[in-house]
């Protein structure tokens, strides 16, 4: 059940656009009771700039995914001091000043007042079930999913997705593990959750259907909500979304959630869909979708790409080994990341992501691609290739990293925890939370222990800002490109010393030096006649005593 069936490129959109994920209603007064249909559902605002991290290191895949958020200004993303906390605008009954008069309003104060900004209220279960993609940005496949609601309007805060374990005797241990990690995280920031939303998401089987999905899931909303409930926060609703409806486990009216399900929204027709559209976001498929351009390919291409790794590989050790070969492989791995580039940015695809995915696969044959997905085993190497992060080299650059995860067939699928973060790590840097956290979900899953991925996945996950560390990559690729340009420089032009002063002639030494008469080493002159005459006649004397 995936109404989003095509994913789409992730588009810039203005800042200043209202954020349809900071959504409101009015709690229930008096019951407790969500089931009943006349109750609206709480109000929910989508979470701080810094949502809580997803910790529960049991689950390497498990992510809890900023919503689509779209701040009304500039922020530090860093800054826990930004409220996120919405105000109604103006005419709801919820934010209405009863003691306001009800004549005319001073223009001037009209004008200093700030602008209220708008908000999405949602109300019944059909809308959360809408509303769900547009939180976590895509449709969670086979997933169980917690939002924490917070305040008395139900603000929506953060969120877990971890997928349905396949054992029955697992579900006591995930839910409890879940529940203890979504109110811990609020509890460490001083947000204890008021409510807690569950969804289990989850397509039938051969076989099955809908309602089928539903009853073989019960046991396990159960097992959530009495995990929430020992931790002193209640679940206010629990959806199990199969097969294009929803149904409710907290509701027992039939008329507002009938036996046979109620259908979901179709795409475009909420309200949810609606302000999503007006601020420019978009849902970028279903889960599935998005780990399959990831996933490594098999049959008889995969078997040919596992003969030329092998190869590859064969004619590697012999370089490695020998003397700065390690150092030659590194610049020869960098020089083919730069033709791959230069090609793949010169040839954009177009189309569905299939139709795109294949195209890039087109443009690398199998020898390349085993010589950088080898390269790129080298920790400098990958370093390197993480400079391409941003700006015309951003589209390219995950495009070939995402083409070589899917090349890294048969028994070298741990070789694709590298070009997995490097994907990661480009959705990050342009700001593509969602896709950045499934591609180092996935990196994980494959190696637990690889420490880049996991440092991105937590920055993710804390709503960490990327600027520092492209502000250091853009450093280190300036030193590359020096160096670069210094090696690659004439041998003459580097042979040349910069001019000095002349070197000035050795001064002869003292028995070398031819004696001259006393006197004559004054430039053009000539001694005194007086003292010549005296000298010669005192001389002369002597000479005739």
């Amino acid at each position: 059940m995936n109404p989003h069936s095509e994913p789409t490129e992730p588009q810039t959109s203005d800042t200043s656009a209202a954020d349809p994920t900071r959504a409101s209603g009015t709690p229930p007064r008096g019951s407790a009771d969500p089931s009943r249909a006349s109750d609206p559902v709480p109000r929910a605002s989508a979470p701080s700039p810094r949502p809580f991290e997803n910790s529960a290191r049991p689950f390497d895949d498990s992510d809890r995914a900023a919503g689509p958020t779209l701040p009304t200004g500039s922020h530090d993303p860093t800054d826990s001091s930004h409220r996120t906390d919405r105000t109604d605008p103006p005419g709801s009954s919820d934010s209405t000043d009863s003691t306001a008069p009800s004549g005319s309003i001073d223009p001037s104060t009209v004008a200093d007042a700030p602008p209220a900004e708008p908000q999405v209220t949602l109300r019944g279960p059909a809308e959360l079930a809408d509303a769900l993609p547009y939180l976590l940005g895509f449709y969670p496949d086979d997933s169980i999913v917690l939002v924490a609601l917070h305040g008395e309007r139900g603000r929506f805060g953060g969120r877990v997705r971890l997928g349905i374990p396949t054992e029955t005797a697992q579900w006591p241990e995930v839910a409890d593990q879940l529940a203890d990690c979504l109110i811990s995280a609020a509890d460490d920031r001083g947000e204890r959750p008021a409510a807690v939303l569950v969804y289990l998401c989850q397509e039938p089987t051969s076989g099955e259907t809908g309602r089928d999905v539903r009853d073989r899931l019960r046991p396990l909303a159960q097992r959530l909500r009495t995990a929430c409930g020992a931790l002193d926060v209640p679940v206010l609703e629990a959806l199990c979304l199969s097969n294009g409806r929803f149904w409710s486990y907290c509701c027992p009216d039939f008329r507002c959630c009938p036996a046979g399900g109620t259908p979901l929204a179709m795409p475009g027709t909420s309200v949810m869909a609606a302000a999503a559209a007006y601020a420019g976001m978009q849902v970028r498929g279903s889960l599935k979708e998005m780990e399959a351009r990831l996933t490594p390919r098999g049959g008889r291409r995969g078997a040919e790409q596992v003969r030329a790794l092998d190869a590859a590989a064969a004619a590697l050790l012999p370089r490695m080994l020998r003397r700065g070969g390690a150092d030659a492989v590194r610049r020869d791995t960098v020089a083919l990341t730069e033709t791959l580039l230069r090609r793949f940015r010169l040839d954009p695809p177009a189309g569905s992501n299939r139709s795109r995915d294949a195209c890039d696969d087109a443009l690398l044959t199998d020898e390349e691609a085993a010589a950088l997905i080898l390269g790129l085993q080298d920790r400098l190497t990958r370093d390197r290739a993480a400079e391409w992060m941003e700006g015309p080299d951003a589209a390219p650059a995950l495009r070939l990293w995402r083409a070589l995860a899917r090349r890294c067939a048969g028994g070298y699928l741990e070789h694709s925890v590298a070009p997995l973060t490097l994907a990661g790590w480009v959705c990050w840097s342009t700001e593509d939370g969602p896709s950045a956290r499934v591609a180092l979900g996935r990196a994980l899953s494959i190696d637990p222990r690889y420490s880049f991925a996991d440092l991105l996945h937590r920055a993710v996950n804390q709503g960490l800002d990327a600027e520092p560390l492209r502000r250091c990559l853009r450093e280190q690729r300036k030193e590359h490109a020096a160096a670069s340009r210094a090696d690659t420089a004439a041998p003459g032009e580097r042979a040349q010393p910069r001019p000095g002063p002349r070197p000035k002639p050795p001064r002869p030494r003292t028995a070398d030096r031819p004696v001259k008469p006393r006197g004559g080493g004054r430039p053009g002159g000539r001694p005194p006649e007086g003292r010549g005459r005296r000298r010669a006649g005192r001389d002369g004397d002597r000479s005739r005593r």
